[in-house]
Formats: structure tokens, C-alpha cells, sequence
């Protein structure tokens, strides 16, 4: 029996922890590039926000080193998105004793697709999901008749967990491929449930978009509910024969 087909769970801890340490050394040494790019990297988080802004309002600092901080904030969330697909290869080490031989030698698909699944989701944040919302919460204060000052500490905050949340949730058909083999569900589980995902997606869809407008609703529901499919799929695929 090969050494990876049964492991203790002292083992388990021991290649969990050096998971972690190289994960977070490849994300240090990726904060130190990015930072030297801080200035260009904010330039395009804030790019959605200044579009929608009128002429004369800006981002406010209010700290003395409030500057200084976010371009750490900005240098470590870049980093953290520079150093992905060698924290999703740490992942696949880490779940791959779990899987059979033939199914090892797919960490480069996977990867690649946890890679761009993650970015995926990010930007369709970015390009689809922030406008509208930044869209709505400037009409907000116009209604007021209030000048909005918006702090760049606080809009970095909301930007990040945005994207992050996207991001996440766009990593869906890739884990459903380790639950599938680790046989925590299937795809006969995943369809059985499927009027009820549907319900929570455009219950989501309906709390995070930014106010009742139906488009944008449906804008996020869509891509959400497609990869709730594309898992049923992965879960059909990838389904254990044993």
C-alpha cells in the first residue's frame, strides 16, 4: 500500500500545517511584489465607484495613515489573488490522499479551473454586481439631497468582501468534484434539492443586489443558478462507482 492511500490523523495535521505554511509564505512573497503596484492596483478597485461619482466628489481619507494602510490592505487582497493557484495546489495536496490513483493526476484541470472560477467570480463582482450596487447607494444619498463623502477605508472593506464572497461562491462545480469522490453527496442529492437551491439563489440574489430592481436580480440569480447545473454535472461525472 503506497504511503498516500492511508494516512493518520496526526499525518493529516503534520501536511495540513506545511499546507498552510507554504500557502502563507507564497502569499508574503506576493504582497511584497504587489505592493510596489499598490497605487495602480486601488486605482482600478476604485474604478467602478469613480464612474458612477458626479464631478468634484471624490474618496475621503481621515487618518493620518489611513493612506499608508490601505495600500497594505490593497498589496495583501492582491497578493492573496496572485499567489491562487499555488494555494489551490496545496488544496488538492491536502484532499488528494482521499481520491484514487488516476484521479491524483489531475491537479493541473484542477488548478486551472479553481484558478479561473475564482477570478471569474471576482470580476463578474467587479464588472457586474459593484455597479449597480454603487449605482444605487449614490441614488440614495441624491434622494437625501446629500453629498456623499465616502471613506476609502470603508469602501475598501465593502469592495473586498464583495469579491471575495463571488469569488467563493464561483468555486461551487470544483469542490462539488471533492464531495462527489469523498462521497458526502451525488448528483441524485444535488437534483432532489435543486427547487430549493433555486429558492435560496434568488433569495440571495434578491438581499445582496442593490435594491428591487429585477434586472440586477436576475443578473446574479442566472450565473448562480447555471452553476448549480454545471455541479449536477460535475456530480453525474465524477460519481462513485464502487
Amino acid at each position: 500500500m503506497a504511503r498516500d492511500s492511508y494516512m493518520t490523523f496526526t499525518e493529516h495535521l503534520e501536511e495540513l500545517r506545511w499546507c498552510l505554511i507554504k500557502s502563507l509564505g507564497a502569499i508574503v512573497l506576493a504582497f511584497a511584489l504587489s505592493y510596489f503596484f499598490s497605487d495602480r492596483i486601488f486605482a482600478f478597485v476604485v474604478a467602478p465607484l469613480k464612474r458612477i461619482l458626479q464631478p468634484g466628489q471624490s474618496l475621503i481619507g481621515t487618518g493620518v495613515a489611513e493612506a499608508f494602510f490601505i495600500e497594505i490592505k490593497v498589496a495583501l487582497v492582491a497578493g492573496v489573488f496572485l499567489a491562487g493557484p499555488f494555494i489551490f495546489y496545496q488544496i488538492w495536496r491536502f484532499l488528494a490522499p482521499g481520491l484514487q490513483e488516476g484521479e491524483k493526476r489531475l491537479v493541473i484541470p484542477f488548478v486551472l479551473c479553481s484558478s479561473l472560477f475564482f477570478i471569474g467570480g471576482a470580476y463578474f463582482c467587479y464588472l457586474v454586481v459593484l455597479p449597480f450596487a454603487f449605482l444605487y447607494f449614490i441614488d440614495q444619498y441624491r434622494s437625501l439631497g446629500v453629498s456623499p463623502e465616502i471613506r476609502i477605508g470603508e469602501y475598501f472593506t465593502f469592495f473586498v468582501r464583495m469579491v471575495l464572497a463571488f469569488g467563493t461562491a464561483f468555486e461551487l462545480p470544483v469542490f462539488t468534484f471533492f464531495l462527489v469522490r469523498l462521497g458526502i453527496w451525488n448528483h441524485r442529492f444535488l437534483w432532489r434539492q435543486f427547487r430549493y437551491a433555486i429558492l435560496v439563489i434568488f433569495i440571495l440574489a434578491a438581499i445582496l443586489t442593490p435594491g428591487p430592481d429585477v434586472i440586477s436580480q436576475i443578473l446574479l440569480a442566472v450565473p448562480l443558478t447555471l452553476l448549480y447545473v454545471l455541479s449536477i454535472g460535475v456530480a453525474y461525472v465524477w460519481r462513485r462507482r464502487d
